[in-house]
């Protein structure tokens, strides 16, 4: 089964401050704080008590700041750990990273301010980040020869095209926004479908025969050799150009039954007793859920599709982004894979928040707080994210070693 081993990069030795000796460091913890920052900011936009410009659908405004802002952090950390490994090639540090982590930032403030600042403004500002992060992933890449994961390129420039969509409607007036935000959420599922399919697998593997309870989870050639990426494609497509028809409706709940028959065969409830792990489970569980609501939604009129965005975003996307960070952070500064307690309850914290809001619009006259409830659990998680892993993001390796 083909894995995505998270080993040690190749580090160029001192290449300036310790928080930019890796890309995980600066954009694990950033995301976080996107994350704890821009969910309370929604709420009180949500509450009528502040506003956002008029240039500005303030729905497209807050997804586009946990699709892009959010998620594509989490991306760029992951990927800029991966690609190293991959590749066997210099981890990206120094000033390069501190570029790409002063335009993501600098997007983000943008954002934060589309009321304020000329959308064209914005939109350059916001739209920097990504490209950046494709030209220091596309030379190990190209070099190494490593075509099957050269996707992630093609990829990225998808998720920018997804990103411009929403800028040209805040600049245009033109109705792209919600077309570019779906394609951004497919666009992140589709890399967990592809990540998540390579890597919970074979850590559960190797766990499990580390305890003595040797499995062989034999893959369906059919669903690893790319049914199961072109199932998240043809239910994004559908999704975005015949937005929760028959059709859509369709192709999700096939989608829904594909991913939950792959998430079948790899043992997860096995690895209820390894938090670290179970987590990626539970992650890719959310996406199966996500895209069986999103389906039904097509057919039952009492079921909004914002619910099942939300089992896809703040449960799927959010759960698999703190699994693989707080994962990652540990092995890469040279600790060993063994969580604080509290890391587990920022786990518990952000799929009870993702439930609640998920259901907050099901339930008659519930909206108001349970979305209230369901975000303040949800940034709770985050902020033990944050407290638990500044210093394991800030401060020197445990072991000593560069990076």
């Amino acid at each position: 089964m083909a894995t995505i081993p998270l080993m040690e990069p190749v580090y160029q030795g001192n290449q300036g401050p310790v928080f930019f000796a890796a890309g995980f460091r600066p954009f694990f913890l950033f995301a976080a704080i996107q994350a704890a920052f821009m969910l309370p900011l929604w709420l009180l936009v949500f509450l009528a008590i502040l506003p956002v410009g008029s240039n500005w659908n303030p729905v497209v405004w807050h997804a586009h700041a946990m699709v892009f802002g959010f998620a594509g952090a989490a991306v760029g950390g992951f990927l800029l750990t991966a690609v190293p490994n991959w590749t066997n090639s210099h981890h990206v540090s120094g000033r390069p990273l501190m570029l790409l982590f002063g335009v993501w930032l600098a997007g983000r403030v943008a954002c934060t301010l589309a009321g304020i600042l000329p959308p064209v403004l914005v939109a350059v500002l916001d739209l920097g980040y990504l490209p950046i992060l494709a030209v220091l992933l596309a030379k190990p890449l190209i070099e190494a020869g490593k075509w099957r994961n050269i996707i992630f390129l093609p990829i990225l420039g998808l998720m920018w095209l997804a990103d411009l969509c929403v800028h040209l409607e805040a600049i245009l007036g033109k109705a792209t926004g919600m077309k570019g935000l779906y394609l951004g959420i497919f666009i992140v599922l589709l890399m967990i479908a592809i990540v998540g399919g390579r890597i919970v697998p074979s850590f559960t593997e190797n766990w499990l025969r580390m305890q003595g309870k040797p499995v062989k989870m034999a893959p369906v050639a059919w669903i690893e050799k790319g049914g199961a990426a072109a199932s998240v494609l043809l239910a994004g497509l559908a999704q975005i150009a015949l937005p929760s028809s028959p059709v859509a409706g369709g192709l999700l709940l096939a989608a829904a039954a594909i991913h939950g028959f792959r998430l079948s065969r790899w043992h997860g409830l096995a690895t209820w007793n390894n938090p670290i792990l179970i987590v990626l489970h539970v992650g890719y569980g959310w996406m199966v859920l996500g895209f069986a609501l999103l389906g039904l939604s097509a057919f039952v009129e009492a079921l909004p599709a914002s619910a099942a965005v939300h089992a896809l975003t703040a449960g799927s996307v959010a759960t698999m982004v703190i699994g693989v960070m707080s994962r990652a952070a540990l092995g890469h500064s040279g600790r060993p894979l063994q969580l604080a307690p509290a890391t587990v309850w920022a786990y518990v914290l952000i799929s009870v928040g993702a439930l609640l809001r998920v259901v907050a619009p099901v339930i008659p006259g519930a909206m108001v707080p349970l979305t209230i409830a369901g975000g303040l659990i949800w940034v709770g998680g985050w902020l033990i994210y944050i407290g638990v892993y500044l210093p394991v993001l800030t401060l020197p390796r445990a072991d000593g070693r560069p990076g």
